[in-house]
Order: C-alpha cells, then sequence, then structure tokens
C-alpha cells in the first residue's frame, strides 16, 4: 500500500500543476510575479519533475488485478491506437490548441481542425483510455486515468482561455470546430477534407503504430496482444 500511496501522491501533484495551476486564476497571478516567460520554465520544470516522479512510482508500485481485457477488446484497442498516432502527427503540422491570436481564430478550420481542435490532447485522451482498459490493475488505473483526468480537464480549459483573448472571434471558431473527433463534421457544421490533412500523418502515424506493436514488449515488457 505505500508504493499505490506513493503513486497517489504523484498522481496529485501532476494533476494540481496542471489542473490547479494552469488551468486557474492561479496561473495569472504566477505569470504576473515571475513574468511569462519566467512562468513558462517554472511550469515546464514543474511538469519534468512531476511526470519523472508519477512515471518512477507508478514502475515500482504494487498492484492488484481489477478485471482482465478480452482478446476481442485487446484487438479493439490496439486498433484504437492507430488514429491515436494519426491525431498526434497531424497535431505537430497545426495544433488549434496553440491558437493564439485573431488571425488564427478568424481564419477558416483546416485539415484536422476540422475532425477537432485539439488533437493532441485527444490523442492523449484515447491512449490513457486504451491503456486503462487494457491494463485493468490497480496502478494503471491510477496512472493512466491521471492522465486523462487531467487532458479531459484541459480542453475546455484551454478553450475558455481563447476565448477570454476574442470572445467574438472565439464563438465563431468553436461552431464550426468540436472537441469530439468528427463532432462538428457529424453535426454538419463542418466538413471533412482529406486533401488538407495530407498524407504525411496517416503514413507516419501507421509506420509509429506498426513499429510500437511490434517492439511494445520489449520496451514496456507488456505485449498488447497477449
Amino acid at each position: 500500500m505505500q508504493g499505490l500511496g506513493t503513486l497517489a501522491l504523484a498522481a496529485l501533484l501532476w494533476t494540481g500543476v496542471h489542473v490547479g495551476v494552469a488551468g486557474t486564476a492561479l496561473r495569472g497571478a504566477l505569470a504576473a510575479r515571475l513574468g511569462e516567460r519566467g512562468y513558462r520554465i517554472a511550469f515546464s520544470i514543474a511538469s519534468l519533475l512531476t511526470i519523472f516522479f508519477l512515471v518512477s512510482a507508478y514502475n515500482t508500485a504494487p498492484t492488484t488485478p481489477l478485471w482482465y481485457a478480452p482478446d476481442w477488446l485487446r484487438w479493439l484497442l490496439v486498433a484504437l491506437m492507430l488514429p491515436t498516432f494519426v491525431l498526434f502527427v497531424a497535431s505537430l503540422r497545426g495544433n488549434p490548441t496553440a491558437v493564439g491570436g485573431e488571425a488564427a481564430l478568424r481564419a477558416e478550420p483546416r485539415g484536422i481542425q476540422r475532425v477537432t481542435r485539439h488533437p493532441m490532447l485527444c490523442s492523449f485522451a484515447i491512449w490513457a483510455l486504451v491503456h486503462l482498459l487494457g491494463n485493468g490493475d490497480t496502478a494503471s488505473l491510477l496512472f493512466f486515468g491521471t492522465f486523462l483526468v487531467t487532458v479531459l480537464a484541459g480542453m475546455p480549459s484551454i478553450d475558455a482561455k481563447i476565448a477570454a483573448r476574442d470572445p467574438d472571434a472565439w464563438a465563431d471558431f468553436a461552431a464550426r470546430t468540436s472537441i469530439l473527433p468528427f463532432g462538428a463534421i457529424l453535426a454538419g457544421r463542418n466538413r471533412l477534407v482529406l486533401s488538407e490533412i495530407g498524407w504525411v500523418p496517416p503514413v507516419v502515424g501507421l509506420i509509429a503504430w506498426a513499429a510500437l506493436l511490434h517492439l511494445h514488449r520489449s520496451l514496456f515488457g507488456v505485449a498488447p496482444l497477449g
């Protein structure tokens, strides 16, 4: 239980840094005292320290199985990791979560922004959910659940910050996009244009997915498909 307590402490620290600080008025107070650059440096250092603590605590924590994923679910979870990689790669070419100016807000959403305005965070959310369901033990529930909660809390928090900078432009941008992948497209508020996404995200995502599937046991000691 001591090891799980350490993991719980690490999870609380990680969540506190990313939700309790970055997502609240405390962020503004710290930025005013440290300066924007100083705050970003301090936040980056705190993030690195807490992620190192969290990963180390997870690797050494005792754990108890809560459920065992059946074969059909393992195949489904492995398949879900493919769009996860595609979302992540696509986010590197134009991540809407980094929208910061009027021009970016007023421009028509393009590429992966049509699918979701938070492709990177959506990829992290799917990754966390896949591993939480696939592992099914107490330590993994705490570890991956922490990332899932942080990401799900982070998306509306980022939206609120952007909306505060330019409410009118944000209202139009939000009306044409969605947090949930394909939400705006299915609702008829946008359309899928594959040519805007290009071939790089699906090809690189497929290669990364296949490589990690092959190397997962060697790297992490767990074979995704048993």
